[in-house]
């Protein structure tokens, strides 16, 4: 018991140490920092290694996802005091809502998984004291059981595309499909699952053709 006082008067006798006008710690603030950090991180790192690496082989979105993260986790918990929890928050969905990277557009499904890590870390940052820690955990769950069932039950495959350039254009016409579906497998090596064809250039007899197939188990073509 004596101890508990102790540590208690020592706690409250560090919240009062000052430099500059600005606490040193603010104890039960800080703890709620590391715990909630502690929390967001682990489901981030469930959505990215347990649930979007297991179903894409896209390394490249793993440490963007990771940093973007701890960053909107730090930046929405330090700044709630500021009363633009709301507004904050849809500001950062617009803003990465017209995000375009300028040597590769960003995927639908990578997309989605960055919505769902900021969406995460913004809840788990704003959540306000008339939240239970039960109803965050759960909110929590309830995101990774979602994705999970997206995931692994339903077994959805993500489709990707890409653009070609195309110079036999005596298979562009409309009864010879086959020959040009042959065509494309026996050059690209890959399992296409659909054409899109773009325009054709009856001057310069090439056409530019659009290629559907699902990313997992496919070599890319660059």
């Amino acid at each position: 018991m004596q101890l508990s006082l102790i540590l208690l008067q020592a706690a409250q006798s560090f919240d009062e140490l000052k430099f500059l006008g600005i606490k040193l710690i603010n104890t039960e603030d800080y703890i709620e920092l590391l715990v909630r950090f502690g929390l967001n991180l682990l489901v981030t790192v469930f959505i990215v290694v347990g649930l979007y690496a297991k179903s894409s082989k896209r390394k490249d979105f793993y440490f963007t996802y990771i940093a973007i993260s701890i960053v909107i986790f730090l930046l929405c918990f330090l700044l709630e005091s500021v009363k633009i929890e709301l507004g904050f928050a849809l500001g950062l969905f617009a803003i990465f809502g017209i995000i375009r990277y300028r040597t590769d557009a960003i995927p639908i499904k990578e997309m989605t998984y960055l919505f769902v890590v900021i969406a995460v870390s913004v809840i788990n940052a704003l959540a306000n004291k008339k939240i239970s820690y039960a109803e965050l955990i759960t909110t929590n769950l309830l995101v990774m059981v979602g994705l999970y069932i997206l995931e692994k039950i339903l077994n959805l495959r993500q489709e990707i595309s890409q653009r070609i350039v195309y110079e036999k254009i005596e298979n562009m016409h409309a009864d010879r499909k086959d020959e040009l579906m042959a065509d494309l497998v026996a050059r690209t090596g890959i399992d296409i699952k659909r054409i899109e064809v773009e325009r054709i250039d009856f001057l310069r007899d090439v056409a530019i053709i659009y290629i559907f197939f699902d990313v997992n188990g496919t070599k890319k073509l660059w």
